[in-house]
């Protein structure tokens, strides 16, 4: 192949490239009322949609929240469950993550949840390739405040902690949630 093919090979890809990127961020977003149901942690939820029979695993788009066996994990946990416990909330899905849950915006009475959680120190802004994040001025204001994970100068961050002991989970008799 000569030098000329390569590049309209080159610009043939970058073409299906941007076609494709073009459809997945034009994708519709899903949104719906639902109930939540159960805490998993900072940034997991369950939610029992209105109009449908099984209930949805969420996470929180735009946070990372500390592993639950992590040093904050239960306080984060807590903070998302006395928020939203058995609250009524609107759902913005627009992708599904590894573990088959809905990637979502979630609002409580107009106020996104994921917000504030990181403002209340509760969990970080997520990163991506160096970038600071969607909620980056709400962790800011919670670290010049020492508020929550913050008030420890140096908290791991969760992907960090997972790195060194992978992820953790909840005995399946220990309740999340109070029942009513």
């Amino acid at each position: 192949m000569n030098r000329r093919d390569l590049n309209w090979a080159a610009c043939g890809i970058a073409l299906v490239v941007a076609c494709v990127s073009a459809e997945v961020s034009a994708a519709p977003v899903e949104r719906f009322m639902a109930r939540v149901t159960h805490v998993t942690d900072g940034d997991t939820i369950w939610v029992q949609v209105e109009s449908a029979d099984a209930p949805r695993k969420l996470r929180l788009l735009g946070i990372d929240a500390p592993e639950i066996c992590q040093a904050g994990g239960e306080a984060s946990r807590a903070a998302l469950q006395a928020l939203l416990a058995h609250r009524r909330v609107e759902v913005d899905i627009r992708f599904s993550d590894s573990y088959a849950r809905g990637l979502a915006r979630v609002s409580l009475d107009g106020q996104d949840v994921a917000a504030a959680m990181v403002l209340a120190g509760q969990a970080w802004a997520a990163r991506w390739h160096q970038r600071p994040g969607v909620y980056a001025a709400q962790e800011a204001a919670a670290r010049a405040a020492g508020r929550g994970l913050f008030a420890d100068p140096a908290p791991e961050l969760p992907r960090d902690f997972r790195r060194r002991h992978g992820s953790c989970h909840v005995p399946a008799q220990q309740p999340l949630l109070p029942q009513r």
